[in-house]
């Protein structure tokens, strides 16, 4: 071979480091490892059969259908039957007494009872498949409030000068006139002067549970959260009851007759014993804040939760506990080492709806059919 082409040949050649670097061999995967497949959409439009396929698709569609798993699990274990030995028959308080053989603990934030996930919400009270509810005074007063008056769709860009030289305030893209809570504070002040006759009279303390059971009650309304909690004796904590539109009432009515006590170490202690006394637990957490920690913290009190299930969009990147992955609560003990928690990055009101139709809805009608 002459100069020439050898040198030409050797021009075309790739460089060995590229080529060595670009066409590492690689190990073989587990057999069992998934592989990547979305839909087959010649099937037609099946609903359930495209929400199956989101666990092989990747991403936060995996995500959902390991959250999917997730629940469940907590269902198949509430699906065993309480015995004599492990139903605690003794228990007075009808909160904390186990209904189940896992309690299943919901948090959300106030934003998912301003939007439409309320009425997914109401659908798993109603239908007592979660055993326990922990929310802002926001989770407490927009429900309420929705049964004098609605809420309405907006947008994300209206200007704040303008709505509120027109009275009306904005949730994201959705809109709630002041009048709403006018109506709110006609309705519920009487109802503060009935708690403080009775602590007073009667020597009633009033825990932010309590409050919000009695809430329920006088709401009268099967469109409320709160009045379906109240009727299933399914308890709703709020920690920060006071940091919201009830708040804002309470504080004016403690002008007019001041003295009304609330006693939050009470409902502490019931949520506490609740996580402590349960065969097994089940997280469900929308969103992040005190909620979120509240709900955790309850299950580091029996060493952890069996089954946990996050959706947020928040980041773990500023250490906040709203954006910390399970994984970071399996270091505090609030949930088990050995449990497979899922956190979803997601809108709620984009995956919860499509959650609760893969597992609590099934599970329901289900079960319906079977009695």
């Amino acid at each position: 071979m002459d100069v020439h082409h050898k040198v030409a040949k050797e021009k075309s050649l790739a460089p060995d480091l590229a080529v060595n670097a670009v066409l590492v061999p690689s190990q073989e995967l587990p057999a069992e490892t998934p592989i990547v497949s979305g839909y087959d959409w010649e099937n037609g439009t099946d609903y359930n059969k495209i929400l199956e396929s989101y666990t092989r698709s990747g991403f936060q569609a995996t995500s959902f259908g390991r959250a999917v798993e997730e629940i469940n699990k907590m269902l198949k274990s509430r699906s065993v039957p309480l015995t004599e030995e492990n139903s605690d028959c003794y228990e007075e308080d009808i909160f904390i007494k186990k209904k189940t053989n896992c309690t299943i603990f919901l948090g959300y934030t106030s934003n998912m009872i301003s939007s439409g996930l309320r009425d997914t919400i109401r659908f798993l009270v109603k239908n007592k498949l979660v055993d326990c509810v922990v929310t802002t005074a926001g989770g407490i007063e927009e429900d309420l409030i929705k049964c004098l008056a609605p809420t309405y769709v907006g947008e994300f860009n209206l200007s704040g000068k303008m709505l509120r030289l027109r009275g009306i305030n904005r949730i994201g893209n959705l809109l709630v006139p002041n009048d709403n809570y006018c109506l709110f504070e006609e309705w519920v002040t009487p109802l503060l002067n009935e708690m403080l006759d009775e602590q007073i009279s009667d020597g009633t303390v009033w825990s932010p549970s309590k409050i919000i059971a009695r809430l329920g009650e006088k709401i009268n309304d099967e469109t409320s959260v709160c009045y379906w909690a109240w009727r299933n004796n399914i308890p709703i904590f709020s920690p920060a009851l006071t940091d919201g539109s009830l708040g804002d009432m309470m504080y004016f009515h403690s002008f007019k007759r001041p003295g009304l006590i609330i006693d939050i170490l009470g409902d502490l202690r019931r949520l506490n014993t609740m996580a402590v006394k349960a065969n097994n637990t089940g997280m469900i957490i929308l969103g992040g804040g005190v909620i979120k920690h509240h709900i955790n913290n309850a299950n580091l009190m029996r060493n952890g939760a069996d089954f946990a299930v996050y959706v947020n969009t928040a980041s773990e990147f500023d250490g906040s506990d709203s954006g910390a992955r399970p994984d970071e609560a399996v270091s505090w003990g609030k949930i088990r080492p050995n449990a497979t928690p899922v956190k979803l990055y997601a809108d709620a009101t984009l995956v919860f709806p499509l959650l609760v139709a893969q597992t609590f809805a099934k599970y329901h009608f289900s079960s319906k059919k079977n009695v």
